[in-house]
Formats: structure tokens, C-alpha cells, sequence
């Protein structure tokens, strides 16, 4: 059996990270089956799983810069830090960045929180090497009491009970006893599991909807296996199922029966028609634009959940709109990493008594769009998204994480950029190996995009729907306007930084010193070779009359010509035109 830790230090850092990741992936079904509040919508196993699995990213990182650092200076004394051994701070503050940045849905953001408040007290001193348990039984009530703080409108019966107990139950362990029992972290572990075991296993007398379903909190059972790891981290042995493991379904008679719900006592919202989206960002911003942040987000939606500080934050929110979510941030600061997801009908807040979590979907799609606008838009029409920004185009990964969030078992992509077609393939072809039966579209821009997601029709076929959309796709001539950067060489001749470019099919057609008379003239070269509908996408920083003018122009010019107009978003690009 491996040597296990006797004091909560950098090795066992990344011993509970590794562990919990491993916990997660082996209950990641389960949880995700028993998730019914706030949303049924069937993810929370995975959301854990892929926030802790940031962590471990982070974490692992870290070792092996400071394993490369002792390969140049030398070794070190493996009971103490120094090269090729990261500090316990290092170690906790790259865990709860790595879990910040990675962190999904409610209860994946709430965990980063509880990771993050550990941190805090576990790295206050950065030249330590380790802590005892009366570090871990501060770290853990720091955590509950930090992840309480960032929840807008906490509710009894949810991870952060569970969380709570835990700390509650920690900070008894090993009271009156000697001195080596106080400080033991295996003995706070333990005590700290069968606290939230106990909590869990009332969840379903504190949440009506948890009773209903017969099933206890799934962020709760989440964080159960999860401190589960810390004891095993610190004991080399998981807790026995026979043990202190609360199963995820309970009896109806077990789980509160007779107690009012939990609606009816105030204790939780009530959990029947609730917004259509949830909306999750990275945020660059200052504390007093959060403050402002958070009182917005909080007359938008609900399930609002803000963590992290020192400038860098994670926003969850459910909301009706999108859009109204995003552009709150970029008033706050910058936001980027955006995912907005629809909630497909009759998954959003079940309430129904007896209601079994859904199932997935049958179909769905997945776009690729530019500016928190067109994210919108696509969400609206049931398309669950992944935003490209300038100079960041999304990595495979992240276009995989969204065919898991689409929760179905067809998925149409749309990556609505030529280079992103590799990419697109491969997240395509990652998602085949989960089960999900994938469709890559060709899309090159997003007003193709849109044309094929206009047409999309569910009910259909799969083939006959993909045919369908790719054709929508393939008859959208597609251009763009946009400024120059620098002086460069273009298939119309040489460009200067500031020259405004209009791109027909990616390819420059124009040099011109005029948004609206350069888009005016792309115009006409592609309704010359005809078209029945215009396709206008602005950015924020397209010229206020660009829109009128260019309808008024088609109106004039091109009979039986209709054209629609979209809103790109303060990230989108300056004006995008399509012609089908």
C-alpha cells in the first residue's frame, strides 16, 4: 500500500485531487440521474466531474513545473518544499484556479467556491510546507462559509447544507481528545464525510422536490464522494459502502414524509417554470463592478452563483434572456470562455410529483458563433452554443463539453468557421466514442449557421434533417466587413492599416475608407447573381444608419428581396451579410 500523508501537504493535494476526479468519474451516472433541482437537467455528475477534473489539470501542472525546476537546480528534501516539490500554497491556489476556470453548472461552480475557500486559509502562509487537521477543520469551514457568501439566495437541502455539516462535523473531531488526535486530518476527514452523509440523507425532508422525486440532492451526493477522497487520501482507504454511504433514491417514507414542503416553510424556491437558459462566463472585473454585477444578474434570473476574486470570476445564472446575461458582464468587464444553454422543454425546473429526471434529447445542435449576440439568438432557437472571440478560437475540448451539455442523442454541429472544420472534426469524433451520434455541417460562416438552424426540424429523420440544413447552409453566399490591422498584400490589392475590408466567401473584394459605402457595394456584387433573402448581422461598432440604409437599398433596388436584421454583440465582427 502507498505511504500515505500525515499532514495535509502539496503530495496530498494532489493525492485528494486525483482521487476525487476518480470518485466522480465512478458516480458521475449516478448523480447525474438524481439531478432534479434547480434543474432537471441530468448534468451534475458530469459538471462535478469536469470541474474537478480542471482542478487536476492545475494541480498536475504545477507539479511538473517544479519537477522540471529541480531537474535544473537539484533535488530537495522530499519532506520539505523547495525545486521539485511545490509549496502547499502552490498546490491549493493551482486546485482552485484550475477547478474557477473549469468549473460548470451550479453546483461545478459552487464546488470551485468551496476549493477556492479552502485555499484561502490553507495558503495564507505561502512558505508553509503542511497543515494539521486544525488547518483542515479551518480550511473546510472557510470553504462552507465563502460558497454560502456566493450563492445570491441560498436554499436548505442543496450541496451547501451538505457543505455546512461537514465544516459543523469537522470542527468536532477529535475535541477533548489528545493533542495528536486533534491534529489529525484523517480523523477531520472522516468526521467531515459522515457529517455530509448525514446531511445528504436529509435533503429530501428540506427540498419538496427532492421528496417527490425520491432521490437526495445531486450536488450534495456529489460533494459526499468528493470528501470520501479526503479520507481515503489520508487513511488509504475509501469509507465502506456498508459504512456512512447514503444511496441516491430513498423511500418516500425515509425522505421527509409528513413534513410540509419545503416551498410551503420558505425554505426553497418553488421549482415549476423557470427560466430558459443558463448562461456561465469567465469575468475580468474589479470587485465594486461584481457588486454592480451581481444585484443585475439578480433581477434577471435566478441560480445565480458568482466565485472567485483578485479580479478573475466564474457567473452562473439561469435566465430568460441570454443576451441581457452577457451584456451585463461586458459592462462589468471582460467577459470570455461564454456558454449558454438552452433548457429543452420539460426540463427546466420539474416540479411534477414522481417525475423521473429526463432522458436525453433526441436531437440537438451545437454552434459555434461570434459575439454574445448571435450566442443569444442561437440559443433562443434551441442551439446550445460555444462563443469564438477574436484571437481565440475554441479548442476540440471545448466544443466536446458542449455536446455533453446538449444532453441528446443526435447532434447536429455547426462550426460556422472554415478553419474550425479540423477541429470541429475532432470534437465530433471524440463525441462518437461517448455514444452521441454526431453530424458535422460545414458551416463557414455564421449567417450560414443560420440559415441551416432555420430549417432544422427535430421531428424529422436525422439524415433527411442533416441534408436539410447542409443545403440551407451551401445556398447562403456569405461576406463580411471589417477594418485592417496592418498593411498587407489582399486579392484586391494592397491594404493599410484602417482601410475598411469587405470579404466576399473569405476572400477580400474590396478596399474602401467607408463601412457603409464598402458594405453597399458587396451588397450589389452578391445580389447580382441573385438571392430572396439579405441576412444583416451588426456588430456594436457598425455605423447606427448601416442597417437602415443597406434595407432601404435592397427595398429600392431588388424586388421580392426581403431582408432580416440580428444584433452581433459588442464581441461580434462588424458586420456580417448573407444572401440566400
Amino acid at each position: 500500500m502507498p505511504q500515505v500523508p500525515q499532514t495535509f501537504d502539496a503530495l496530498a493535494v494532489r493525492t485528494w485531487c486525483g482521487l476525487a476526479l476518480q470518485a466522480l468519474g465512478r458516480a458521475r451516472a449516478e448523480i447525474d440521474a438524481i439531478n432534479v433541482y434547480p434543474v432537471a437537467d441530468g448534468d451534475t455528475g458530469t459538471n462535478l466531474y469536469l470541474t474537478v477534473e480542471s482542478a487536476v489539470t492545475a494541480v498536475e501542472a504545477v507539479f511538473a513545473g517544479h519537477d522540471a525546476m529541480g531537474a535544473v537546480g537539484g533535488g530537495s528534501d522530499a519532506a520539505s518544499a523547495g525545486p521539485g516539490r511545490p509549496t502547499l500554497a502552490d498546490a491549493v491556489q493551482a486546485m482552485a484556479h484550475g477547478a474557477l476556470i473549469g468549473a460548470r453548472g451550479n453546483s461545478g461552480t459552487i464546488l470551485a467556491q468551496l476549493l477556492r475557500g479552502m485555499a484561502q486559509v490553507l495558503a495564507a502562509d505561502s512558505e508553509t510546507a503542511h497543515t494539521d487537521g486544525q488547518g483542515l477543520r479551518l480550511a473546510l469551514r472557510h470553504a462552507a462559509d465563502s460558497a454560502r457568501e456566493a450563492v445570491a439566495h441560498p436554499v436548505e437541502g442543496t450541496v451547501l447544507t451538505v457543505a455546512s455539516a461537514a465544516a459543523d462535523a469537522a470542527a468536532g473531531a477529535g475535541a477533548g481528545a489528545r493533542d495528536e488526535a486533534e491534529g489529525d486530518c484523517g480523523a477531520v476527514a472522516r468526521a467531515a464525510y459522515e457529517g455530509a452523509c448525514a446531511a445528504l440523507a436529509a435533503t429530501p425532508g428540506q427540498l419538496a422536490v427532492l421528496r417527490r422525486a425520491g432521490v437526495v440532492d445531486a450536488g450534495g451526493r456529489g460533494l459526499v464522494a468528493v470528501l470520501a477522497a479526503l479520507v481515503q487520501t489520508f487513511t488509504g482507504e475509501a469509507p465502506g459502502a456498508s459504512e456512512t454511504a447514503v444511496h441516491a433514491r430513498v423511500a418516500d417514507d425515509e425522505a421527509g414524509a409528513g413534513r410540509p414542503d419545503a416551498g410551503e416553510c420558505g425554505d426553497g424556491p418553488a421549482v415549476d417554470g423557470g427560466p430558459a437558459f443558463e448562461v456561465i462566463y469567465l469575468l475580468e472585473a474589479d470587485d465594486a463592478a461584481v457588486g454592480r454585477l451581481r444585484s443585475r444578474l439578480d433581477g434577471l434570473g435566478e441560480s445565480l452563483v458568482v466565485v472567485g476574486g483578485d479580479g478573475l470570476w466564474n457567473v452562473h445564472v439561469h435566465v430568460d434572456d441570454a443576451g441581457a446575461a452577457v451584456e451585463a458582464g461586458v459592462e462589468a468587464g471582460r467577459p470570455y470562455r461564454i456558454r449558454i444553454t438552452h433548457f429543452a422543454a420539460g426540463d427546466v425546473h420539474t416540479g411534477g410529483a414522481g417525475r423521473p429526471p429526463r432522458e436525453p434529447a433526441q436531437r440537438a445542435v451545437v454552434a459555434v458563433v461570434p459575439g454574445e449576440g448571435l450566442a443569444g439568438l442561437y440559443a433562443e432557437a434551441g442551439a446550445t452554443t460555444v462563443l469564438a472571440r477574436a484571437g481565440e478560437p475554441p479548442v476540440s475540448g471545448e466544443l466536446v463539453d458542449a455536446v455533453r451539455r446538449a444532453h441528446a442523442r443526435e447532434v447536429v454541429l455547426l462550426p460556422n468557421d472554415a478553419e474550425l472544420r479540423h477541429t470541429a472534426a475532432a470534437a465530433a469524433e471524440q463525441a462518437r466514442t461517448e455514444g452521441v451520434r454526431v453530424a458535422l455541417i460545414p458551416t463557414r460562416s455564421a449567417v450560414q449557421g443560420i440559415a441551416a438552424l432555420a430549417v432544422h426540424e427535430p421531428e424529422r429523420r436525422f439524415d433527411e434533417d442533416v441534408v436539410a440544413m447542409t443545403s440551407a447552409a451551401g445556398a447562403t453566399r456569405y461576406a463580411e466587413v471589417a477594418v485592417a490591422e496592418r498593411q498587407s498584400w489582399t486579392m484586391a490589392g494592397i491594404c493599410q492599416a484602417g482601410d475598411v475590408l469587405g470579404l466576399i466567401e473569405d476572400d477580400v473584394a474590396v478596399i474602401g475608407s467607408d463601412v457603409t459605402e464598402t458594405a453597399e457595394i458587396i451588397l450589389d456584387r452578391m445580389l447580382a447573381a441573385g438571392g430572396e433573402m439579405v441576412t444583416l448581422v451588426l456588430g456594436d461598432e457598425a455605423p447606427e444608419s448601416i442597417a437602415a440604409h443597406l434595407e432601404s437599398r435592397v427595398r429600392e433596388s431588388y424586388l421580392a428581396v426581403d431582408t432580416v436584421v440580428y444584433r452581433g454583440g459588442h464581441q461580434g465582427p462588424l458586420l456580417l451579410i448573407g444572401v440566400e
